[in-house]
C-alpha cells in the first residue's frame, strides 16, 4: 500500500463532492510527473485530498478503487485518470501554513514533495509523512 497527496480546486471538485458521489474520477492531470504518479497507484492505496487555491488545506482521506486508465476528458493517450472513493474527512484540516511551519522547523514533513514541487498536483507521501499529517489533523489511522 502506498500513500499519496492529491490536490484539487474545491470550487471544481471538492472532498464533499467526492463524498456525495461515492466514487470520483481523478482526471484532468496534465503534468507528466503527476501523470506518472497516477499510473503508479493501485487499488487500496490511500490518498490525502488537499484543497488548493481557496482552502489551502488537506481536508480528507480517500482510497484508490480503480487503477489508471485513459483520462476520459481527452482523446490524447498520454493522460491517465484513477478512481477514488472517500474514506473520511479529517477531524481538523491541515493548512498549508501548518505544513510549511513543520517543513521550516525540520519536522517530519521537511522533505514533503508538495512543498518542494508545489506545482505538482499528485505526489507520493512516505508513511512517516502520512502519519505526521494525520496527527496534525487529529485523525486516527487506520
Amino acid at each position: 500500500m502506498a500513500f499519496w497527496l492529491m490536490k484539487t480546486e474545491p470550487d471544481v471538485f471538492s472532498y464533499a463532492d467526492l463524498e456525495r458521489l461515492g466514487i470520483g474520477c481523478w482526471d484532468g492531470v496534465r503534468n507528466y510527473a503527476a501523470r506518472n504518479h497516477l499510473r503508479a497507484m493501485v487499488p487500496g492505496d490511500h490518498v490525502l485530498v488537499y484543497h488548493s487555491n481557496l482552502d489551502k488545506a488537506a481536508v480528507g482521506i480517500a482510497r484508490v478503487v480503480r487503477a489508471h486508465y485513459q483520462d476520459p476528458t481527452t482523446a490524447d493517450e498520454r493522460w491517465s485518470a484513477v478512481d477514488v472513493a472517500p474514506v473520511r474527512p479529517l477531524l481538523q484540516p491541515v493548512s498549508l501554513v501548518a505544513i510549511k511551519a513543520d517543513v521550516a522547523a525540520g519536522g517530519p514533513l521537511k522533505d514533503v514533495r508538495m512543498i518542494k514541487e508545489n506545482r505538482l498536483s499528485v505526489s507520493p507521501l512516505t508513511q512517516a509523512e502520512w502519519q505526521a499529517l494525520l496527527a496534525m489533523a487529529k485523525t486516527a489511522w487506520p
